[in-house]
C-alpha cells in the first residue's frame, strides 16, 4: 500500500514539473497568453510593429556645448589627504586608501569686526542678522565615520583651473590649506582610483581664499583664458565647471545675479568682493571656473548660500580681476600678497544721527588708532574723519579699504579729514598689513548691571562716575552705564551696563554735572551720539553709538 502511495505521489509530482517546464519553455519563447473579454485565452500578435532604429542626425552644438568642450580639458580634479596625527602632533601615514570622498558638512565660522579701514559688517544681504548660519564652502567631503576624529585620515575634493602650459593651477585655500598631500587628475587621465599627480603649493592668500599649486607634467598642458570681471554684467549668462561630489568635469549653467557682494562681515570680508550666480554649485566644485560666453574664466567658485548644504541657487564666485593680482604675487619669489594699511580701524553702517551730528555725509570716521603705527605718526585721531586720499573723495570704509591696501608699503598717501569741523590733511607712509594690526572690537556679553542712582527718563539709563582706576585704564573720565531700562531709547542703540559713557554729541560728559547738562538739554527728535568706551577692552578706543530720540 505504501508503495502504492509513494507511486501516486511520484506522478504527480512528475506531471507538475512537466507543467512548469512547459511555462517556462513558453516564457522564454516569448510567448504569452492573454484573456479576452468573455475569458478566452489567445496569442498576443506583433507582426505589424516597425522596429525602431537609431537615426543618423546631428544637433548644431550650442555655445554651452562648444565652451564645456574648449574649456573642460584645462579644469582638474583635486583631492587632498590630511594624515592622521599621533599625540606630538606628527602625522603618521596610513597606506591603506579608503573609499570615495562623499559631501562633508560645512562648518559656520564667526568673523571679527573691522579693522585698518575694514568695514566692521554686521549681517549679510538682506538684513539676515544670522546669514554666517548658512554661508558655507564646500570642498567636496570626508570619509564616511571620520567627520571629527582627529586621529584618522581626512580625504577631501575640490576643483582647479591650470592657466600655464607648465602645470600652474588656480584654486581654493581652502581646498589646499589642511592639506598634508595634494593630487591632481586631469580629465585625460585614466578614470581608475588612482588618486592622479602630486602637486605642490606655491602660495596661497587666505584675505581672498585663493591658492596657486602646481603639478610637474610630461608635456605642455591646455590652459583656461582669463577674462575682464569688471565688464560682466547682472542677467549675463555663465557657466561652472567643477567636480561636484566627485562627478568631474560636470558642467552648470546660469546667470550672474549681482555683483559686488561683501557676505562676510568685518575683517574677514573685506576682500571679497563675489560674482553671485544661480549656476549650481555644490561640494566640490570650490576653486572651479565660472566663464563667460566667450570661455573667460571671470570667477573663482568659492562658495554657496544654503540652508541644505547643497546647491540652492546662490552661489559665489572670487571675480577674475582680484584672482589676477593674487595670482601674480603668489607666483612671485615671495610667494605671498603684500597689502597697504595705515593703522586704524573703524564701523561701517554708523547710524544716520551719527554723521548728522559728527557733520559728514561721506567718509570714515576713525574708532582707533594703533600706537606707533603710520596714521599715529601722521597725527591722525580717534574722531577723525577720513574724507580723501590724494584728492579723490573718499565714500566709505570699502572705498578706503581698495586705495590703501592696493598701495605698496613704504610709499606716501596724502590723506584729506576733519576735525572738529575743520578740514586738514597729513601725509601717511603705508605700512605692511600683516606688520600694522589694531586689535579688533568685539561684540562681549555686558557685565552684569550694578545697582546705582534713579533712571534718566530720556534715556532710560542709570549711570555714574567711572572710579579712578577706570579712568587711568581709559585715559579719561565718564559715566559708567550701570542697568538700561529694557525698550529704552538706551537699549535701541545698543548701550548696555559696563560701558563707560565719555561724550554725548561731541560733548564730554567726564562727571556727572556734565552728563545732566547735556543730557537735560536733549529734546523729542534731536539726534544723539554718545562716544563709548569698554574698560574691559581699553585699547579698541572709541565706538560711536546713536539716533533720534523720539
Amino acid at each position: 500500500m505504501r508503495s502504492l502511495f509513494a507511486r501516486l505521489r511520484a506522478r504527480r509530482l512528475l506531471s507538475a514539473f512537466a507543467v512548469l517546464t512547459l511555462l517556462s519553455t513558453a516564457i522564454l519563447a516569448g510567448s504569452y497568453t492573454v484573456h479576452g473579454v468573455h475569458g478566452q485565452e489567445k496569442q498576443a500578435n506583433s507582426a505589424d510593429a516597425t522596429p525602431l532604429k537609431i537615426p543618423n542626425s546631428t544637433v548644431a552644438p550650442n555655445a554651452f556645448a562648444q565652451i564645456a568642450k574648449q574649456v573642460g580639458p584645462a579644469v582638474v580634479n583635486i583631492n587632498t589627504r590630511t594624515l592622521p596625527r599621533d599625540a606630538g602632533n606628527r602625522k603618521r601615514p596610513n597606506p591603506q586608501r579608503r573609499g570615495a570622498p562623499v559631501p562633508q558638512q560645512p562648518d559656520d565660522d564667526d568673523q571679527p569686526d573691522s579693522q585698518d579701514g575694514a568695514p566692521g559688517q554686521g549681517q549679510g544681504p538682506g538684513g539676515q542678522g544670522n546669514f554666517q548660519d548658512f554661508f558655507n564652502r564646500f570642498f567636496g567631503g570626508q570619509v564616511p565615520g571620520e567627520g571629527d576624529d582627529q586621529g584618522a585620515e581626512r580625504d577631501s575634493l575640490g576643483s582647479g583651473f591650470i592657466v600655464d602650459p607648465k602645470g600652474y593651477i588656480i584654486t581654493n585655500n581652502h581646498v589646499v590649506e589642511k592639506a598634508d598631500e595634494i593630487y591632481v587628475k586631469l580629465s585625460t587621465d585614466p578614470d581608475t582610483t588612482d588618486l592622479g599627480r602630486k602637486a605642490r603649493v606655491i602660495g596661497v592668500d587666505k584675505a581672498t581664499d585663493l591658492a596657486v599649486i602646481k603639478i610637474e607634467p610630461d608635456r605642455p598642458l591646455p590652459t583656461v583664458k582669463l577674462g575682464n570681471s569688471d565688464t560682466t554684467a547682472v542677467g549675463d549668462w555663465v557657466i561652472a565647471i567643477g567636480s561636484p561630489f566627485s562627478l568631474s568635469q560636470t558642467v552648470t549653467a546660469g546667470i550672474v545675479s549681482a555683483k559686488n557682494r561683501t557676505i562676510e562681515p568685518g575683517v574677514s570680508g573685506q576682500f571679497q568682493h563675489f560674482i553671485q550666480t544661480d549656476a549650481a554649485i555644490n561640494p566640490g566644485n570650490s576653486g572651479g571656473p565660472l566663464l563667460n560666453m566667450n570661455s573667460e574664466v571671470i570667477g573663482v567658485n568659492t562658495a554657496i548660500f544654503t540652508q541644505s548644504s547643497g546647491y540652492q541657487g546662490i552661489g559665489f564666485a572670487m571675480p577674475s580681476n582680484t584672482v589676477v593680482q593674487v595670482y601674480n604675487d603668489l607666483i612671485s619669489p615671495t610667494h605671498k600678497v603684500t597689502r597697504g594699511a595705515i593703522g586704524i580701524s573703524f564701523r561701517e553702517g554708523l547710524s544716520g544721527a551719527v554723521g548728522r551730528v559728527y557733520g559728514f555725509k561721506n567718509g570714515v570716521l576713525v574708532q582707533t588708532v594703533t600706537p606707533g603705527g603710520p596714521s599715529d605718526k601722521a597725527g591722525l585721531k580717534p574722531r577723525d574723519i577720513i574724507i580723501s586720499i590724494d584728492g579723490q573723495p573718499i565714500k566709505d570704509g570699502s572705498d578706503l579699504v581698495s586705495e590703501i591696501a592696493g598701495r605698496h608699503p613704504g610709499s606716501s598717501v596724502r590723506i584729506g579729514y576733519l576735525r572738529d569741523g575743520k578740514q586738514a590733511d597729513t601725509t601717511v607712509t603705508i605700512g605692511d598689513r600683516d606688520k600694522v594690526t589694531v586689535e579688533t572690537a568685539e561684540n562681549e556679553d555686558q557685565a552684569p548691571a550694578d545697582k546705582g542712582e534713579a533712571a534718566e527718563g530720556k534715556l532710560g539709563l542709570v549711570v555714574r562716575e567711572v572710579t579712578p582706576a577706570t579712568a587711568a585704564k581709559l585715559g579719561t573720565g565718564g559715566m559708567s552705564v550701570q542697568s538700561v531700562r529694557p525698550g529704552s531709547f538706551a537699549d535701541q542703540e545698543g548701550l548696555g551696563p559696563g560701558l563707560v559713557i565719555t561724550h554725548i554729541n561731541k560733548q564730554p560728559t567726564t562727571n556727572k554735572a556734565q552728563f545732566d547738562k547735556v543730557v537735560g538739554s536733549l529734546k523729542p527728535g534731536d539726534d544723539v551720539v554718545f562716544e563709548v568706551m569698554d574698560p574691559r577692552h581699553p585699547s579698541v578706543g572709541i565706538n560711536f553709538l546713536g539716533g533720534t530720540l523720539p
